[in-house]
Protein backbone atom coordinates (compact mmCIF):
# COMPACT_ATOMS: atom_id res chain seq x y z
CA UNK A 1 0.00 0.00 0.00
CA UNK A 2 1.56 3.37 -0.96
CA UNK A 3 2.20 5.73 2.12
CA UNK A 4 -0.53 8.32 2.69
CA UNK A 5 1.28 11.91 2.84
CA UNK A 6 0.74 15.40 3.89
CA UNK A 7 2.98 17.07 1.76
CA UNK A 8 2.83 18.72 -1.30
CA UNK A 9 4.79 16.61 -4.42
CA UNK A 10 8.21 17.61 -3.60
CA UNK A 11 7.63 18.35 -0.69
CA UNK A 12 8.28 16.28 2.85
CA UNK A 13 6.77 16.05 6.52
CA UNK A 14 8.69 18.96 7.53
CA UNK A 15 6.66 21.18 5.47
CA UNK A 16 3.47 20.35 7.10
CA UNK A 17 4.68 21.59 10.53
CA UNK A 18 3.20 24.35 11.98
CA UNK A 19 6.55 25.34 14.06
CA UNK A 20 9.59 23.29 13.02
CA UNK A 21 12.71 22.97 15.63
CA UNK A 22 14.96 24.70 13.60
CA UNK A 23 13.07 27.92 13.55
CA UNK A 24 12.99 28.13 17.68
CA UNK A 25 14.74 30.73 18.85
CA UNK A 26 17.64 29.74 21.68
CA UNK A 27 19.10 33.08 22.93
CA UNK A 28 22.27 32.16 23.87
CA UNK A 29 22.94 35.67 24.96
CA UNK A 30 20.42 34.73 27.87
CA UNK A 31 21.32 31.20 29.35
CA UNK A 32 20.44 29.83 26.02
CA UNK A 33 16.92 31.04 27.04
CA UNK A 34 14.29 29.05 24.79
CA UNK A 35 11.42 30.15 23.38
CA UNK A 36 8.45 29.32 25.35
CA UNK A 37 5.62 29.11 22.26
CA UNK A 38 7.85 28.39 19.40
CA UNK A 39 9.12 25.33 21.44
CA UNK A 40 5.64 24.52 22.61
CA UNK A 41 4.32 24.50 18.73
CA UNK A 42 7.53 22.65 17.75
CA UNK A 43 6.80 19.87 20.33
CA UNK A 44 2.93 19.76 19.33
CA UNK A 45 3.82 19.59 15.74
CA UNK A 46 6.70 16.98 15.92
CA UNK A 47 3.41 14.22 17.72
CA UNK A 48 2.09 14.48 13.99
CA UNK A 49 5.37 11.98 13.91
CA UNK A 50 3.41 9.56 15.50
CA UNK A 51 1.05 9.32 12.98
CA UNK A 52 3.22 8.08 10.36
CA UNK A 53 4.45 5.27 12.74
CA UNK A 54 0.79 4.01 11.94
CA UNK A 55 0.15 2.06 14.86
CA UNK A 56 -2.46 2.59 17.50
CA UNK A 57 0.23 1.47 20.16
CA UNK A 58 1.24 4.96 19.56
CA UNK A 59 -0.96 7.03 20.54
CA UNK A 60 -0.45 6.53 24.74
CA UNK A 61 3.17 7.62 23.57
CA UNK A 62 1.23 10.82 21.46
CA UNK A 63 -1.16 11.54 24.09
CA UNK A 64 1.29 11.80 27.00
CA UNK A 65 3.71 14.05 25.41
CA UNK A 66 0.54 16.79 24.06
CA UNK A 67 -0.80 16.22 27.90
CA UNK A 68 2.59 17.59 29.17
CA UNK A 69 2.80 20.49 26.06
CA UNK A 70 -0.98 21.52 28.08
CA UNK A 71 0.46 21.32 31.25
CA UNK A 72 3.33 24.01 30.35
CA UNK A 73 1.11 25.90 28.04
CA UNK A 74 -1.82 26.61 30.81
CA UNK A 75 1.29 27.88 32.86
CA UNK A 76 2.12 30.46 30.33
CA UNK A 77 -1.33 31.63 29.93
CA UNK A 78 -1.49 32.14 33.51
CA UNK A 79 1.30 33.90 33.84
CA UNK A 80 2.63 34.91 30.82
CA UNK A 81 4.87 38.01 31.84
CA UNK A 82 7.18 35.38 33.42
CA UNK A 83 7.00 32.51 30.60
CA UNK A 84 8.40 33.82 27.25
CA UNK A 85 10.76 31.23 27.81
CA UNK A 86 10.64 27.77 29.32
CA UNK A 87 13.30 28.88 31.69
CA UNK A 88 11.91 31.82 33.24
CA UNK A 89 8.30 29.64 33.24
CA UNK A 90 10.10 27.16 35.29
CA UNK A 91 11.69 29.12 38.05
CA UNK A 92 8.97 31.35 38.44
CA UNK A 93 6.36 28.88 38.92
CA UNK A 94 8.90 27.06 41.39
CA UNK A 95 8.39 30.88 43.49
CA UNK A 96 4.76 30.08 44.12
CA UNK A 97 5.17 26.30 45.25
CA UNK A 98 3.83 25.03 42.00
CA UNK A 99 4.90 22.49 39.75
CA UNK A 100 2.86 21.17 37.11
CA UNK A 101 4.52 23.36 34.05
CA UNK A 102 7.69 21.91 35.36
CA UNK A 103 7.23 18.61 35.87
CA UNK A 104 5.11 18.36 32.33
CA UNK A 105 8.34 20.52 30.97
CA UNK A 106 10.67 17.54 32.32
CA UNK A 107 8.09 14.83 30.98
CA UNK A 108 8.13 16.63 27.89
CA UNK A 109 11.54 16.85 27.38
CA UNK A 110 12.17 13.11 28.39
CA UNK A 111 9.86 12.18 25.62
CA UNK A 112 11.30 14.35 22.84
CA UNK A 113 14.72 12.73 24.16
CA UNK A 114 13.34 9.71 23.48
CA UNK A 115 12.54 10.52 19.88
CA UNK A 116 15.38 12.23 19.26
CA UNK A 117 17.70 9.81 20.46
CA UNK A 118 15.82 6.73 18.48
CA UNK A 119 16.00 8.51 15.14
CA UNK A 120 19.82 9.40 15.47
CA UNK A 121 20.38 5.93 16.26
CA UNK A 122 18.50 5.04 13.18
CA UNK A 123 20.28 7.36 11.06
CA UNK A 124 23.47 6.89 12.41
CA UNK A 125 22.78 2.37 12.01
CA UNK A 126 21.97 2.35 8.60
CA UNK A 127 20.88 -1.33 8.98
CA UNK A 128 18.60 -0.89 11.99
CA UNK A 129 14.70 -1.42 11.78
CA UNK A 130 13.25 1.45 13.67
CA UNK A 131 11.91 -1.28 16.49
CA UNK A 132 15.76 -1.62 17.08
CA UNK A 133 16.23 1.85 17.10
CA UNK A 134 13.66 3.10 19.48
CA UNK A 135 13.46 0.53 21.68
CA UNK A 136 17.21 1.25 22.45
CA UNK A 137 16.11 5.23 22.81
CA UNK A 138 13.79 3.69 25.71
CA UNK A 139 16.10 2.21 27.39
CA UNK A 140 17.90 4.67 27.47
CA UNK A 141 15.39 7.84 27.99
CA UNK A 142 11.65 6.64 29.44
CA UNK A 143 12.16 3.70 30.44
CA UNK A 144 13.55 4.09 33.88
CA UNK A 145 11.65 6.76 34.84
CA UNK A 146 8.37 4.73 34.48
CA UNK A 147 6.42 2.53 36.54
CA UNK A 148 5.83 -1.14 35.78
CA UNK A 149 2.21 -0.44 34.61
CA UNK A 150 3.58 1.69 32.17
CA UNK A 151 6.78 -0.14 30.98
CA UNK A 152 4.13 -2.55 28.55
CA UNK A 153 2.19 0.28 26.96
CA UNK A 154 5.52 1.83 25.28
CA UNK A 155 6.76 -1.63 24.83
CA UNK A 156 4.06 -2.81 22.70
CA UNK A 157 4.68 0.75 20.99
CA UNK A 158 8.14 -0.30 20.53
CA UNK A 159 7.06 -3.88 19.13
CA UNK A 160 4.78 -1.68 16.65
CA UNK A 161 7.17 0.29 14.46
CA UNK A 162 6.80 -0.35 10.75
CA UNK A 163 9.24 -1.24 8.44
CA UNK A 164 12.10 1.26 8.35
CA UNK A 165 11.69 1.99 4.46
CA UNK A 166 7.85 2.09 5.08
CA UNK A 167 8.02 5.34 7.83
CA UNK A 168 10.36 6.93 5.46
CA UNK A 169 8.39 6.85 2.14
CA UNK A 170 5.99 8.61 4.94
CA UNK A 171 8.52 11.67 5.45
CA UNK A 172 9.02 12.01 1.78
CA UNK A 173 8.51 10.30 -1.71
CA UNK A 174 11.48 8.23 -2.99
CA UNK A 175 12.46 10.30 -5.08
CA UNK A 176 13.07 12.58 -2.45
CA UNK A 177 14.79 10.95 0.03
CA UNK A 178 18.47 12.91 -0.11
CA UNK A 179 16.21 15.99 0.84
CA UNK A 180 14.25 13.99 3.37
CA UNK A 181 17.80 13.09 5.09
CA UNK A 182 19.03 16.99 4.94
CA UNK A 183 15.77 18.17 6.18
CA UNK A 184 15.87 15.46 8.83
CA UNK A 185 19.48 15.97 9.84
CA UNK A 186 18.57 19.56 10.36
CA UNK A 187 15.74 18.71 12.54
CA UNK A 188 17.17 16.29 14.91
CA UNK A 189 20.46 18.78 15.28
CA UNK A 190 18.27 21.53 16.68
CA UNK A 191 15.99 18.99 18.61
CA UNK A 192 18.79 17.44 20.23
CA UNK A 193 20.25 21.25 21.08
CA UNK A 194 17.17 21.91 23.08
CA UNK A 195 16.59 18.91 24.72
CA UNK A 196 20.57 19.03 26.08
CA UNK A 197 20.05 22.75 26.82
CA UNK A 198 15.96 21.84 29.03
CA UNK A 199 17.77 18.46 30.16
CA UNK A 200 21.20 20.16 31.61
CA UNK A 201 18.75 23.05 33.06
CA UNK A 202 16.05 20.79 34.75
CA UNK A 203 19.13 18.72 36.56
CA UNK A 204 19.98 22.37 38.47
CA UNK A 205 19.59 22.52 41.97
CA UNK A 206 17.09 25.30 41.70
CA UNK A 207 15.05 23.93 39.47
CA UNK A 208 13.97 20.86 42.16
CA UNK A 209 10.97 20.49 44.10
Amino acid sequence: MAAQSSFPPGGTWFDSLKKSFVNVPVDSANGDAISTSDFLDAAESLTSLFDLLGSVAFKPVKNDMLGNVKKVRDRQLASPGDSSNLQSLVLNELKTKQHTATEGLLWLTRGLDFTAQALRHNTSNTSDELSTSFRAAYTQTLKPHHSFLVKPVFSAAMSATPYKKDFYAKLGAESDQAKVKEELGRWLACLEKQVGVLNQFLARKECKW
